[in-house]
């Protein structure tokens, strides 16, 4: 039976999630759409978000300028940094990425560039 494209994506998520859970660490998880990139730091028990951040907040929204720009690279970059000062502000240092099955590349990998360089560790 063949797997569509959304199976396979969760399937990689769920064994990286599955890892994650067994190291009991906070964990950043990105989720991204074709207009959108949302960000979150999930605590290491998995019952509380810690901070979170999206292209869809209204303060990013106007800095990223006119609507349509969430889901660019440059918009993956203000969310790292914006998760990684929420994150920090949370009392959180260390994480470990989920990146949701997604590949790491383009504006995932801009996302987790932004966070380290802002202070995040993983």
């Amino acid at each position: 039976m063949m797997l569509t494209k959304k199976e396979q994506r969760l399937r990689r998520a769920r064994q990286t999630r599955i890892r994650i859970a067994t190291q009991g660490v906070a964990r950043l998880t990105v989720n991204r759409t074709n207009l959108h990139i949302y960000a979150s730091v999930i605590s290491g028990d998995g019952a509380k978000v810690l901070a979170s951040a999206s292209t869809q907040e209204a303060d990013v929204r106007k800095e990223l300028g006119a609507s349509g720009k969430g889901g660019n690279a440059a918009a993956a970059t203000v969310i790292g940094k914006r998760i990684a000062e929420k994150a920090k502000a949370a009392g959180v240092e260390k994480v470990a990425f989920d990146r949701s099955g997604f590949a790491y590349h383009g504006r995932v990998k801009a996302l987790a560039d932004a966070a380290r360089e802002a202070g995040l560790q993983f």
